[in-house]
């Protein structure tokens, strides 16, 4: 997950699940409930059900994190401990203590739906343009990820909310990046749309830790965001020539100064999500600011 010192890794454990009847929780369209439409073939699956016959993402994480904390306990050549459960997050986090240095591990757990995915869902991915209408139409046919994700604008917190997750697709899109197909490969054009996002992320993670109150609120997910955002914009590899690193920098940066600005950030996948809310336009206002600054003394942070 991180730039300059790579300790921070998240895998996903990820259960296949037959077909689940999902209803959204709030207006953002990307929290649901999950109930099973028919008696699951996975009968183990019953006991985490809540009292609505709801499938509870804090029951299950709960299991979990037991199972995981009596496995640690039978490692001997590595120093693990599990790191105390932190409110509404979906992860359960591994301290791995071991020269060179000391690693994170965030294990989430996540469902894989085989259904079509939600209809908040139908107007996002616009990646016609860049990576062109068939490659959509793939995305959109593979499964649906859920992670056990509480919703803090649930109206009682019961911690049974699931989020959608489309990390799978994302690292897909890194991957293949470019519109010609061949873009960054061996004998392929070279862009640097990469190593635009890295330094962003470096940026954002470096504010972060000089400011960490302040900027609590911002994770990598929104520099990772814009940068989608950002590749839909400027969708031809001509865009992003690695010659051009620092007037494509700008660019990227340009934009996402802009939803800083506006407060306004939608999700990639379902637009009608906004990720920074305009009760955190203190700390969007913070980061505007702070970027500004180095913008206009020339980075002094890189």
């Amino acid at each position: 997950l991180q730039i300059s010192e790579p300790n921070e890794f998240d895998i996903m454990l990820v259960m296949p699940v037959a077909r689940l009847q999902l209803d959204e929780c709030d207006d953002t369209g990307a929290y649901y409930y999950l109930t099973f439409k028919r008696n699951p073939k996975e009968k183990y699956l019953l006991k985490f059900l809540d009292e609505d016959k709801k499938l509870s993402a804090f029951k299950m994480l709960q299991a979990l994190r037991e199972i995981i904390k009596r496995e640690v306990k039978n490692i001997k050549n590595v120093e693990v401990s599990v790191k105390r459960k932190k409110a509404g997050s979906p992860a359960i986090t591994l301290l791995i203590k071991n020269p060179p240095a000391e690693i994170s591990v965030d294990i989430i757990l996540t469902l894989e739906v085989q259904q079509s995915w939600p209809p908040s869902t139908q107007d996002g991915l616009k990646i016609e343009q860049w990576l062109g209408r068939k490659v959509r139409g793939e995305f959109r046919n593979k499964s649906l990820y859920l992670v056990a994700k509480q919703n803090k604008n649930e109206k009682v917190l019961k911690g049974n909310t699931w989020r959608l997750s489309f990390s799978h697709i994302e690292k897909a899109m890194m991957n293949n990046h470019g519109r010609s197909k061949t873009c960054c490969e061996s004998d392929g054009p070279k862009c640097c749309r990469k190593s635009c996002l890295k330094l962003l992320k470096y940026l954002v993670e470096q504010l972060k830790m000089e400011y960490p109150k302040e900027l609590e609120k911002f994770c990598s997910y929104h520099v990772k965001t814009a940068f989608f955002h950002s590749c839909v914009m400027w969708p031809n590899d001509t865009d992003w020539h690695v010659g051009d690193l620092d007037h494509c920098f700008q660019k990227y940066l340009g934009y996402f100064l802009h939803c800083l600005q506006k407060s306004q950030l939608p999700h990639f996948f379902i637009p009608k999500y906004n990720l920074l809310s305009l009760e955190d336009k203190a700390s969007s206002d913070f980061l505007l600011r702070q970027i500004n600054d180095e913008l206009n003394n020339g980075f002094p942070i890189f």
